[in-house]
């Protein structure tokens, strides 16, 4: 017979999880004494010890464990256990693959946004952009809607997505209710999903102005933009984009002074 401590260096489980383990009728010792509650250990323990220990190694949940050790005594009787367990684990990783992506997606986006702030002029210019494939839900209602566009498309283009979230908006003028406008993401080739359109959005030439604060205080930045543009002679098509570099994170909602839009306005002179 073996008392707790040599009974845990043996196994090398800790005097706390044998305890837990007895508490929870996994491992209990062949022998406890009823005045002192001393527990002591036989080579049948051991046995049970060392498989549960190996089970556990393979991430087997410990109510599981208890089952396979009640109703199996060979691991040639595991084989369609492991198999399931196998295909759990596939799928956790899968799961975490995903974590790890949306992680470094997050990072990306805060290192971008670093750098465009300290290298941002909030000069108005004019840039040459390139077509693009997207992902898009078009939707009627109003401008602070546009959330509930982008939960959508996150949800069903997720894994296609490669780039800043944009809208696209389809008025002329500033509408309270019933505005025309599109959430959409850059995607990648092949995407395919249920309520979004894909389709490429033309490029061209754009007024450009990065707009540093909260959403609520872009007509001044609009204000900016479409004088530059009147000035030089410019035509302003539609849609006119707003492409949201920094804003509410996936974590926290941020501080709204530090959220960073650029407005983008198709011209043709």
């Amino acid at each position: 017979m073996f008392a707790i401590g040599e009974f845990s260096r043996i196994t090398g489980l800790s005097v706390k999880t044998l305890r837990f383990y007895h508490e929870i009728g996994l491992l209990v010792p062949a022998v406890v004494d009823p005045s002192t509650g001393y527990r002591r250990y036989d080579a049948r323990n051991v046995e049970a010890a060392r498989a549960i220990a190996a089970l556990r190694a393979l991430d087997f949940p410990l109510e599981e464990v208890g089952e396979i050790l009640r109703s199996h005594g060979d691991e040639a009787d595991l084989i369609d256990l492991l198999q399931r367990q196998k295909e759990r684990l596939r799928d956790r990783i899968q799961r975490e693959k995903g974590l790890l992506s949306s992680i470094d997606g997050i990072i990306q986006n805060e290192k971008e946004a670093r750098r465009l702030m300290e290298d941002a002029s909030y000069k108005v210019e004019e840039k040459e952009i390139g077509a693009v494939l997207i992902a898009a839900i078009r939707m009627r209602g109003k401008y602070s809607d546009c959330g509930k566009g982008f939960a959508q498309l996150g949800k069903r283009a997720g894994r296609w997505i490669r780039g800043k979230p944009l809208c696209l908006y389809h008025d002329c003028e500033y509408k309270e209710d019933d505005a025309d406008f599109e959430t959409c993401f850059p995607v990648h080739q092949g995407v395919k999903a249920d309520g979004v359109a894909v389709r490429e959005l033309p490029g061209g030439r754009f007024v450009s102005l990065l707009h540093r604060g909260p959403y609520e205080e872009l007509g001044r930045s609009y204000a900016k933009a479409l004088a530059y543009a009147k000035e030089r002679g410019h035509e302003v098509l539609l849609p006119t984009r707003e492409v949201y570099i920094k804003g509410p994170g996936m974590i926290f909602k941020g501080n709204p002074r530090k959220y960073l839009t650029e407005i983008l306005l198709p011209i043709r002179s």
